[in-house]
């Protein structure tokens, strides 16, 4: 039972400590988009990695970075707009609407 607690602990430590490890309410999709996210940014930030993509795609790297850049965001967006429709189609959100009215 000790070990048990203590496997928790640490994994409760590395998601307060580390953002991409998650949390108990993040579902598949979020994770996955965080994934993504994290991915194409680090695409973005490490120079050879990003000429590698380039070459293969027969692009400059400044339209690779453009494009990657436009990937982070669509994803960054799209995600914003699930957690806002998801709290506006919440029960709780709509009996707060009805009680203040």
């Amino acid at each position: 039972a000790s070990d048990r607690f203590n496997i928790n602990s640490q994994l409760e430590h590395l998601q307060a400590k580390y953002v991409g490890t998650g949390h108990a309410d993040l579902n598949h999709f979020e994770w996955a988009l965080n994934i993504q996210r994290d991915s194409y940014a680090s695409y973005i930030g490490h120079y050879p990695v990003l000429a590698y993509f380039a070459i293969a795609e027969n692009e400059s790297i400044g339209r690779e970075r453009y494009n990657f850049m436009q990937v982070c965001l669509k994803a960054a967006s799209y995600n914003h707009l699930i957690k806002m429709e998801h709290s506006i189609m919440s029960p709780t959100t709509c009996a707060d609407n009805l009680t203040s009215a």
